[in-house]
């Protein structure tokens, strides 16, 4: 979630009760035969043109929701607030709310000024579950990020494993925000960051989860070094020959007064540099539209993405228009037959 420096932004609308959280194209010749109406579907190009969130009930009020499959076909979805709230779905439809992760708030998050954990990211291997977290204060790049393991995947069944990275308030990037890529070759990787100088992405050790001790670069990914330094909440997956760096723009966290928007651009290497579909660098501003606002779906973003059996889908959070800006969930499927991920 957005953590605009240096002045920490107005707090929203509570997303997880009980606990608040104050905030987080051209086409070539070759398209011209294609119908107006098609190209409109498959190609954005106005707030009109996306689509809505696929139905979901039941508790679905959540703020940078990551969510994954267990082989029994049961969804784990955790998001923002208090010890990483839980919510959890048999049909990808209907979610009911459970405990937090953590029971018990790890003592570390105090050094950080932190009672609640933020932007989880839930994965699964080598037959444990992984979640990383950012703990931090609104304004503040004094942060760090976070890792928990579980057997399960299930609230009060994490234990958690300390620092992963952090930053500083001299730091020129900020430790939040935090997404696992595991690469072809078995490497592992972490992309994390937002505002001040972007998205960054670290190696790790995959037997400990943490920095590998003989590769300590810090990448960069995305930026945007005029105007708003805006951009944040990366993920990263693979599709075909590219990789996808997936990130939120903008402001979050206002209700319907926000402006978040989900952009992307890809790479033929997992560390860089990503272009989006004009050619534009993720480090000068650029960023091919995913998601944006329309009709009652206000700033979308918070994004994850989940490979499930009827494709790859996108998972975000937005606020309601039709119902004072309440953050909700949102899920959509997403096509790549353009060679670029679009929401249906």
């Amino acid at each position: 979630m957005s953590r605009t420096p240096p002045v920490p932004r107005t707090p929203p609308v509570p997303r997880t009760p009980p606990v608040p959280r104050t905030p987080r194209r051209s086409r070539g010749a070759a398209l011209l035969s294609i119908p107006a109406a098609v190209l409109l579907a498959l190609v954005p190009s106005t707030a009109s043109a996306y689509p809505d969130p696929g139905r979901v009930t039941g508790a679905t009020v959540v703020h940078d929701p990551t969510m994954i499959r267990t082989p029994a076909g049961r969804y784990l979805l955790y998001a923002t607030g208090g010890g990483l709230s839980y919510r959890t779905s048999t049909d990808r439809v209907a979610f009911g709310a459970g405990a937090d992760a953590f029971s018990t708030r790890p003592a570390w998050w105090s050094a950080y000024g932190a009672t609640e954990a933020w932007a989880p990211d839930i994965s699964y291997q080598g037959g444990k579950y992984l979640m990383y977290y950012a703990v931090s204060t609104f304004g503040s790049n004094k942060s760090a990020i976070g890792l928990a393991g579980s057997s399960t995947g299930l609230p009060g069944s994490w234990t958690d494993y300390g620092t992963v990275y952090t930053s500083s308030t001299s730091s020129d990037y900020n430790a939040i925000d935090p997404n696992l890529f595991v690469d072809g070759d078995g490497k592992w990787w972490l992309s994390f960051g937002s505002w001040w100088t972007g998205i960054k992405m670290i190696r790790l050790d995959p037997s400990t989860g943490k920095q590998l001790a003989s590769d300590t670069a810090r990448r960069s990914l995305a930026a945007r070094p005029t105007g708003t330094k805006a951009v944040e909440a990366p993920y990263v997956v693979r599709h075909g020959s590219y990789y996808y760096l997936f990130a939120s723009y903008d402001t979050c966290c206002a209700g319907t007064g926000s402006t978040y928007k989900v952009k992307v651009g890809r790479a033929a290497s997992v560390t860089g540099p990503y272009y989006d579909r004009s050619g534009v660098a993720l480090t000068n501003n650029g960023g091919t539209p995913v998601l944006e606002s329309h009709g009652s779906v206000i700033g979308p973003g918070g994004q994850s993405i989940l490979h499930d059996t009827d494709g790859d889908l996108i998972v975000y959070h937005y606020y309601d228009g039709n119902d004072n800006g309440t953050p909700k969930l949102g899920i959509n499927l997403l096509d790549w037959s353009s060679g670029w991920p679009v929401a249906h």
